[in-house]
């Protein structure tokens, strides 16, 4: 565990030494002036790392979000994601292009695939892939992307990747969350100095009603959510939580003021879904 973080504003530094901050906002479901005022919520908040994805339909939001805040666009990392049907190296590209125009930006701290294997892909995705990752190098080598990585994919998908790519993929982001800890690709990761972030941190809010993390909970004075953010960062994980309420937008910045036990961090890893 890194126990230099104090709070989410600090880093961890990816393979190619481009500083990313440890927790980051999602922004699913979030558009228009929901997404623009709880961006802006965030930044307030002193949040630096800003998650979207062409999926989400929000990339003007946020980039208004961002201009509108009066922060300097060079001191908040940004990520984008190319969706599906974008996959193959022109469409990568033109897809990109317009995911900056959506944005207003003139470059991305981080452009992620969406999903490894897109629909009618089953047999070449690993083809597909890697024609995609060439567009993200060139946009790398470019200077349009500070980072470059992926997002849900498992050892099969990244090992005919990486086995092929120039550069290696630098972050993974996957749905992680007690029930689901994706423990054999998050020790793949860390082999091979991929870091890793965490979509769904919460279970879109179905962890609150567990009675084991709740007692946790109620041991750190903390809330379940905190409980959760908190077994993340203590596996060197980024969680990307999200929120539109301000007093949780907070709230889930404010887990670095206690460590869990390594009981505690047993039983929650062992946390399993009733049937």
């Amino acid at each position: 565990m890194n126990n230099q973080l104090k709070s989410h504003k600090d880093t961890y530094i990816l393979s190619n030494g481009v500083k990313i901050p440890c927790i980051g906002f999602g922004t699913y479901l979030m558009t228009g002036n929901l997404a623009e005022d709880s961006i802006i919520e965030a930044l307030n908040l002193d949040y630096r790392h800003i998650d979207t994805a062409s999926l989400y339909k929000n990339e003007s939001d946020v980039g208004q979000a961002i201009k509108n805040s009066g922060i300097p666009r060079d001191e908040i990392f940004v990520t984008g994601k190319l969706w599906n049907t974008d996959q193959g190296y022109n469409s990568t590209l033109k897809a990109f292009d317009e995911c900056l125009n959506r944005l207003g930006f003139d470059y991305l701290d981080m452009y992620l695939i969406h999903w490894p294997v897109p629909e009618g892909h089953e047999d070449d995705f690993e083809e597909l892939n890697l024609e995609t990752w060439r567009a993200f190098e060139k946009l790398y080598k470019e200077k349009k992307l500070r980072a470059i990585g992926v997002s849900n994919f498992k050892p099969k998908h990244l090992k005919p990747l990486m086995k092929n790519a120039e550069i290696m993929p630098m972050v993974n982001q996957l749905e992680i969350h007690p029930c689901h800890n994706q423990t054999e690709t998050v020790e793949f990761c860390k082999e091979n100095n991929i870091q890793v972030e965490a979509w769904g941190p919460l279970m879109r809010g179905k962890a609150l009603g567990f009675t084991e993390l709740k007692k946790i909970a109620d041991a750190h004075s903390k809330s379940i959510a905190q409980i959760c953010l908190r077994w993340l960062i203590q596996q060197d994980i980024i969680p990307l939580p999200k929120s539109q309420t301000p007093s949780r937008i907070k709230e889930n910045t404010q887990i670095f003021d206690f460590t869990l036990t390594d009981e505690e961090m047993k039983i929650i890893n062992n946390i399993k879904l009733s049937e």
